[in-house]
């Protein structure tokens, strides 16, 4: 009697590890995105972007042209699509979605720039300064540009924001950048010891280079970081009046959030006559404040000098002029106690898709309501905004201008001593974008050595010393005032002095880079062709 054994069936053909291997590095350069946007406010994790541009830069090495653009672009949807998801807070995922998509596409050239340039001796130098020209690009175009998200904007806590005074953002964030990249350098260096054991003191010590120029370069900076008074002090008040509902519908209550801001700041005189506050030299409104025009409507400007006249001193008010023809504008109005509505600062950089319609004409069609929505554009101002306020010079950046380096810096060369951000976060809701502009705020204070007052409609307000600390903010959609003596300052920072040139020799180290790289490469192929 024989026994027949049945064949043994193989399990299904596990996927090959040439495959695997495949979605090593796309995923790689996710999670380096995800990094980078673990690395920003509300989390004090900036720490994080080292690694994550490490990861970036093991992704991205060595790779050809087309892989560095999809890789870059898979990096950049990994730290934007979580970084911007407040754009879609009150109007759906498109908007929120689309915006991710095309700015991915500026990391997504950065990405191909930097495989380029990756095989060029010191190479994270030449890489750490394509990524700083990306940045430099996405925050210029399109629609005048859209620099949220810079590296610099997240490194309000970590140990190299003294370098924002030395050059501002675009030094901060090569300094951040050139130490990520460092470090997977130096990580490489040591497996290829490792491996043949013959250690290539040159490589080496470029890499130890581009981890330790940065850190000791931030040392060095400190002492640029100071909050002395230079020109004295002056008692600032913030009044964070509240808005009765989150959301766009804070549009429809603008007398309310009007009357909101008038009553705290009654409460804040009757505090003052109380003994139980100092009293203000001047009194700072956020942005929207007093959306009714009150050259036009006679019952906002009563309500507004009645606030005046309480207090006692000069306020800035954020309001919304409509004037009979041309475009609305969003204004900031000095406001005597005596003499009424004197000086004005009209908003500059005024919010693409927000506070006015690009392609009007093409999104009627596409998204009708959409842009019904924005349904009277707003106009940019044309001058810098510097308020004497009871002899204080107050410099003006409202909300979005923050994130712009010129519209805070010109306020600074044109007297400055110390900077209001007049912001209107009701529309984000409870979302992280009011965390990322108050990091912005802070890194400000540090690159012009000046006190930066935030009032904000719902919050959080705050008020931050010129080395970036914050001493007071409040919490979100809660009526309060902040008041605080602060240092008064006139000396200029290298960053304000210097402008845009620390930017501008950034960039033509990074041409020079691409360059180079496309010289090695046509050459490369010649000889391989025999031309």
């Amino acid at each position: 009697m024989s026994t027949t054994i049945a064949p043994v069936q193989s399990p299904p053909p596990a996927p090959s590890a040439r495959r695997e291997r495949r979605l090593v590095r796309p995923g790689a350069a996710a999670l380096s995105g995800l990094m980078l946007y673990a690395s920003f406010p509300p989390r004090p994790l900036w720490w994080l972007a080292l690694p994550g541009f490490a990861l970036m830069a093991w992704s991205l090495h060595g790779r050809r042209l087309r892989a560095g653009f999809g890789l870059g672009y898979l990096a950049g949807l990994g730290f934007l699509l979580p970084l911007l998801i407040w754009t879609g807070a009150e109007v759906g995922p498109g908007p929120w979605l689309a915006l991710a998509a095309v700015e991915a596409v500026f990391v997504a050239l950065v990405g191909m720039g930097i495989a380029a340039v990756s095989k060029l001796p010191a190479w994270p130098v030449w890489a750490a300064a394509v990524w700083i020209l990306g940045e430099g690009v996405r925050a210029r175009v399109p629609f005048g540009g859209f620099p949220w998200g810079k590296i610099a904007f997240g490194q309000a806590d970590s140990v190299f924001l003294p370098l924002a005074a030395v050059g501002g953002t675009p030094v901060l964030g090569f300094a951040v950048v050139l130490c990520g990249f460092g470090l997977y350098e130096a990580v490489r260096q040591g497996l290829a010891y490792r491996r043949t054991g013959q250690l290539p003191r040159r490589a080496v010590a470029a890499a130890a280079a581009t981890v330790l120029v940065p850190v000791l370069g931030a040392l060095a900076a400190l002492p640029l970081v100071s909050d002395a008074a230079e020109d004295g002090t002056a008692t600032v008040a913030a009044v964070q009046g509240n808005v009765p509902r989150a959301g766009l519908e804070f549009n429809a209550q603008r007398r309310a959030v009007l009357d909101n801001h008038v009553r705290e700041t009654i409460r804040l005189a009757a505090e003052v006559k109380a003994g139980k506050v100092p009293q203000p030299d001047f009194v700072l409104w956020p942005e929207n404040s007093s959306d009714i025009d009150p050259y036009r409507n006679e019952d906002a400007r009563q309500v507004i000098d009645q606030a005046a006249k309480a207090i006692g001193v000069p306020i800035s008010v954020g309001a919304v002029i409509t004037p009979d023809t041309g475009p609305l504008r969003n204004t900031q109005i000095l406001w005597d106690p005596v003499k009424g509505p004197t000086a004005t600062y009209d908003k500059r950089q005024i919010q693409p898709f927000g506070e006015y319609l690009p392609l009007r004409s093409l999104l009627k069609k596409i998204t009708p309501g959409y842009a019904d929505m924005v349904a009277r554009d707003f106009g940019r101002g044309s001058k810098p905004g510097v308020f004497d306020m009871a002899g204080t010079e107050v410099g003006l950046a409202t909300c979005y201008e923050a994130a712009f380096d010129w519209a805070v810096r010109d306020t600074v060369t044109h007297g400055a001593q110390i900077i209001s951000v007049p912001s209107n976060n009701a529309t984000f809701d409870r979302s992280q974008m009011t965390y990322q502009q108050l990091a912005m705020s802070r890194v400000r204070a540090v690159e012009h050595s000046r006190t930066v007052v935030v009032p904000v409609t719902s919050g959080v307000s705050a008020i931050i010393r010129p080395d970036g600390t914050i001493v007071q903010q409040t919490k979100m959609f809660t009526p309060d005032t902040l008041v605080d003596k602060v240092p008064l300052r006139s000396s200029l920072t290298p960053a304000t002095r210097l402008g845009t040139l620390p930017e501008g020799l950034l960039v033509a180290v990074a041409l020079g880079g691409l360059g180079w790289a496309t010289v090695l490469t046509v050459r490369a192929r010649r000889g391989a062709t025999g031309v």
